[in-house]
Parts: structure tokens; C-alpha cells; sequence
């Protein structure tokens, strides 16, 4: 029989650290905020950090080195126990909210997807719009990518760990001769990104809060935004275009940055083929909807549709999730296309959601492979990238998570439509929460919010959100018998 026992003792450590995330919110609502809310967040931190504790006391005796299995098992229970207590203190800080908008917003927050279930932000509490976007901060990256720098100095290993919680099909790369050094050096890049993305929107005229935020929501790519109108609120080029520029770089893996600032080269990134193809597909994407923009005379001038196109492809490809204006008024086209975009554009590593360029990439490379055996059956081609041959079992990994993939699609999708959702927002809905990008269309579109349909809706789309973020497979093999047998 299987035992929760070593799981939960790691689980109990991660708890205590995630209290210490309290402590920001808790500074921001000391300055800015009513002593009220001050409290609220002081009992946030108190209570994690002592349910932590107290979990490590009970489990301290069966601490043990993680196998394969509990490495999926404890990657799953912190993306399920965090929100929870993520969400407490918005019970306390959000006017109305219910647990299952709360746990919703929390789950939203952490998965880096962007899905709001809330109105009236421009009237929340400073610390409550804090503690959203800075959640999908620690989220973007991935909590257990943090938790496999730090396992090592508990006594404990954290490739299992990695291979679990690492978006992409090359889960096996590592990059330095110990995974917690690869860790490390990840989030050293991802702070220094961030911080550079701080003071480039205070440059471009946030005042320091919202600069903040809304760094916090760019680099973690999830979009959440304090205001209601998200960027729309600031009517801003300059703002606009800072985000343009940081959504294109976290939608690159943050492992090319750590190579390049290794080795001190721009080659890791210029030679990269899935780079490469991102940039293409991002820029032609860009051409095809500002053309249809002003095809259609939506704006006055070619240099508005083209800001508008830009702004609004790099937010929903890199599932980021911001919105300048209602783009679901846009010829029908072009708000599709900014959906499918964000089911694949952005990198593997990087801190988007979706299936990753490189698994469209070698689907592709297969599908050509096959076309070519049509023609000549004993031709030996075989699928390669970067200049080395893809391995059978990679590409059988790859095609597996895709029928996985567009069955849950399709799953979750008729879920929703047996509850009453029409068509267009319970598709849209699905697709945007399994990709972690955060608006869909119709009832859940950039001019609506997730907070009007019905519970069991919420917890639908909740969970969505969970398996998109472990990229499906992490979460659906505790659904097999085998998981569980000794």
C-alpha cells in the first residue's frame, strides 16, 4: 500500500516556506492599507506557517529520500494545498467573495493562468491586489522549480521533483551537474528579468504599486491587473510597449538565459530552432491581424493597428492574458486566432502555458516524416532537432500527451455544455484555462470575467487550470490503478 507519509513531511516544509509570501502583502497593507487588513495577513502567515509546522512534527519520523512516485504525488498536493491557503485571506479582503471564487482566484493566481472571478479590483484593498500578482510571480516558474533548489540542503532529492514539474517533452535535460545549481540559476535570471521589468514600468509612468503588480503578473505571464480594464486602464504606448517586450522575453525558456549569461554568448538563443520559430510565428501573426485591423477600419491608422496587433498577439500567445481594449468585438478571425495561438506559441521553460512550440514543432516534423514514407515506404527519416535525432520514445511521449490533450479538450468542453453553457464560452473556457491563458470568449471574454457562471462551472475550470499547469499527464496518472500499487 501506498503511503503519504514521506510526501507529507516535504509537503510540511513547503508550507512553511510559502508562509513567508504573507509577508508581502502584509508590508504593503502596513503602509498603504487599513490595520485590518494588516491583521488579516499576519493570521495568513501565522496559520500556514503553523499548520506547516505542526504537519512536520507529525511526519518528522519518516523522512526518506523521494522516489519517482512521490515526486508526482507531492507535486499535485502543493498545487492543491497552496491555493487554500492562498485563499483565506481573500475571504477577509474581497467584499462577497464565496470559498469558490476564492479558491478560483487562488488557483488562478498560482497556475499563472489569469482567470478572474472577481469585479471592482480598482476598488480592492492595495494588499488583496498584491497578493493576487504576486502569486503568479512565485507561480510562473513553478513553487516546486524553488522547492528543488531547496530540497537539497533539507537531505532530500529533487530530480524527481523537477522531471514532474518542468513544462516541455526534453524533461531530462539539465543544464549544470546538479539540478538544485540549475534551479538556482533559473531564478536568478527570473528576478533579474523582473526587476528590470519593475523599473521599466515605473519608467513608462506606473506609479510604484501598480509597477509592481503588474511585474509580478508579466514575468509569471499570468495578467492579472489591479484595474478591471487590466493595461486598458492606463491608455498608455509606453505601457503597452514595456509589456510587449517583457511578455516576448518570459515567453522564451529561461534556461537559454541562464546558458547565455554562462557562457557568455548570444548563440544559445540564435541558433535555438524553437526560438526562432516562435519569433516567426509571433511576428507573422502580428502582420496578419494589423492588417485585418485596418482592413476592416477598426482604427484610423496602420501604426495604431499595428500596437493594438502586437500588444494583443504577445499577451494571448504567451498567455499572458492582458487586454487593451475588447477584442472579441474584432472580426471574428482575429480573436480566434489570438485563442489558438496561446494553445502552443510559447517555449518550453519559459514561464506560458500551453502545449509548447517544440511539441508543435516535432508534431509537424512527424507529420511531414509520415507524408514522405507515403511515397517511399523504406526511406530511413528520421525526426530531428537542433541536429540531433529526436528518440523514439520522446515522439511517442509527444503524440500520447497530445490525444491526451485534445481529449480533455473535448472532455471538459461537453462537461460544460451538459450544465447549460452555450457553445462559444464553454469551449473558449476550456481552452483558455487548460492553457493557463486566462480570457476566453463570450460570457468569460476580455469585457467579462469567469465570477458568472455557475459553481460547479467554477470547479470545472478550476481543475482545468490544475492540468494545464502540470501539463496533464502529472495530474491524470494518479487516476491509474498503477500509481497506487506498491
Amino acid at each position: 500500500m501506498y503511503t503519504l507519509l514521506p510526501v507529507l513531511s516535504v509537503l510540511s516544509r513547503i508550507l512553511v516556506a510559502f508562509s513567508a509570501a504573507f509577508l508581502v502583502p502584509l508590508a504593503w497593507a502596513w503602509f498603504l492599507d487599513a490595520d485590518y487588513h494588516t491583521l488579516v495577513w499576519a493570521k495568513g502567515f501565522g496559520l500556514t506557517a503553523v499548520s506547516g509546522l505542526l504537519l512536520w512534527w507529525a511526519t518528522q519520523r519518516h523522512r526518506r529520500e523521494l522516489m519517482p512516485k512521490d515526486g508526482f504525488m507531492l507535486v499535485n498536493l502543493v498545487w492543491l494545498v497552496l491555493p487554500a491557503y492562498a485563499a483565506l485571506p481573500l475571504m477577509f479582503t474581497v467584499p462577497d467573495i464565496t470559498w469558490t471564487k476564492a479558491y478560483f482566484e487562488a488557483m488562478s493566481a498560482l497556475t499563472a493562468t489569469g482567470a478572474t472571478a472577481l469585479s471592482g479590483l480598482d476598488d480592492l484593498p492595495v494588499s488583496a491586489n498584491v497578493w493576487r500578482c504576486f502569486l503568479q510571480l512565485i507561480g510562473g516558474l513553478g513553487i516546486m522549480l524553488l522547492v528543488v533548489a531547496v530540497l537539497p540542503l533539507l537531505g532530500l532529492g529533487g530530480l524527481q521533483l523537477y522531471k514532474a514539474e518542468t513544462p516541455g517533452p526534453m524533461k531530462d535535460t539539465k543544464f549544470t551537474p546538479r539540478i538544485a545549481e540549475t534551479a538556482r540559476g533559473l531564478w536568478g535570471v527570473y528576478f533579474l528579468f523582473s526587476g528590470a521589468c519593475f523599473l521599466a514600468y515605473r519608467w513608462a509612468g506606473m506609479d510604484w504599486a501598480d509597477a509592481f503588480m503588474h511585474m509580478c503578473t508579466t514575468m509569471g505571464l499570468g495578467g492579472f491587473s489591479s484595474h478591471d480594464a487590466s493595461l486598458g486602464y492606463f491608455n498608455s504606448p509606453a505601457v503597452e510597449w514595456v509589456a510587449v517586450v517583457f511578455m516576448a522575453l518570459a515567453g522564451i525558456s529561461f534556461m537559454r538565459y541562464f546558458i547565455v549569461l554562462r557562457n557568455r554568448s548570444l548563440r544559445p538563443l540564435t541558433s535555438d530552432r524553437e526560438i526562432r520559430t516562435y519569433f516567426a510565428v509571433l511576428l507573422s501573426a502580428i502582420a496578419v491581424v494589423a492588417v485585418l485591423l485596418a482592413g476592416h477600419n477598426v482604427y484610423d491608422n496602420i501604426p495604431e493597428a499595428l500596437r493594438a496587433s502586437a500588444f494583443h498577439v504577445l499577451s494571448l500567445a504567451t498567455t499572458t492574458g492582458y487586454s487593451a481594449t475588447d477584442y472579441s468585438l474584432w472580426p471574428v478571425f482575429a480573436p480566434v486566432l489570438l485563442l489558438f495561438l496561446g494553445s502552443f506559441v510559447s517555449c518550453a521553460g519559459s514561464t506560458g502555458g500551453g502545449i509548447k512550440m517544440v511539441r508543435m514543432i516535432l508534431l509537424i516534423k512527424q507529420a511531414r516524416r509520415e507524408l514522405v514514407r507515403i511515397i517511399h515506404p523504406r526511406v530511413v527519416n528520421p525526426v530531428t532537432l537542433g541536429g540531433g535525432v529526436i528518440p523514439m520514445s520522446v515522439m511517442t511521449a509527444v503524440l500520447g500527451f497530445m490525444l491526451i490533450y485534445g481529449a480533455t479538450i473535448m472532455g471538459l468542453t461537453m462537461v460544460l455544455l451538459f450544465t447549460g453553457l452555450d457553445i462559444v464560452t464553454s469551449f473558449s473556457a476550456v481552452v483558455a484555462t487548460v492553457n493557463n491563458i486566462g480570457p476566453g470568449l463570450g460570457q468569460v471574454g476580455p469585457a467579462g470575467n469567469f465570477g458568472g457562471l455557475h459553481p460547479f462551472q467554477i470547479w470545472v475550470l478550476t481543475f482545468a487550470m490544475l492540468l494545464g499547469r502540470l501539463e496533464l499527464l502529472t495530474v491524470l496518472v494518479l487516476f491509474t490503478a498503477h500509481f497506487w500499487r506498491k
